[in-house]
């Protein structure tokens, strides 16, 4: 049977309510891989990019649990249900001299938000960039996600306004390694 390497617990204070939720905050297992993708689909189809999802549990099972993991997963329950996750890797700040953490997704379930599951993820991972010697925690996010960006404001991120982030995927990905 798989241990859980429970990370933390957490407990917020709906601001609709003076229900306190509590979040349990731990690694993502290898088990955890079917819904995890379940999670990523729910997250595409927020973002109206539901077409975009080509993932596969045997893919997320090699790249996430295989024998060169390429990124991770926390994972926030409530008691038994999964309330959201958040996947993430190590990048490099040559300007820093130290690694980053990159948010690749964020995602917490409908019935879930506005009850700290987002911050209790961001917090456990802003825990481990500083615990893994981390100069940063950063991401991207869609520009009409209101929701999102203010949510982001009132944790104290700032916006990347000079950067443009680009991109070669498919075909144009190919003819670069083949050029």
């Amino acid at each position: 049977m798989e241990q859980d390497k429970l990370i933390g617990i957490h407990s917020a204070q709906c601001r609709q309510s003076r229900v306190s939720t509590v979040f349990t905050i731990r690694e993502a297992r290898e088990s955890d891989v079917p819904v995890i993708l379940q999670l990523i689909h729910e997250l595409a189809e927020y973002e109206r990019l539901s077409h975009s999802v080509v993932a596969t549990e045997a893919g997320l099972r090699q790249t996430l649990f295989g024998s060169r993991p390429f990124a991770e997963a926390l994972i926030a329950e409530v008691g038994p249900d999964v309330a959201g996750f958040a996947l993430f890797f190590h990048n490099y700040s040559t300007f820093l001299g130290q690694p980053g953490v990159y948010l690749e997704d964020l995602f917490v379930r409908p019935q879930h938000r506005g009850r700290g599951a987002g911050k209790a993820l961001l917090r456990q991972l802003a825990r481990l960039a500083v615990d893994r010697g981390c100069g940063r925690l950063e991401w991207a996010v869609l520009d009409w996600n209101e929701p999102a960006l203010q949510f982001y404001r009132r944790i104290g991120a700032v916006p990347m306004d000079a950067w443009s982030l680009q991109r070669v995927t498919g075909p144009a990905l190919e003819r670069l390694a083949e050029s």
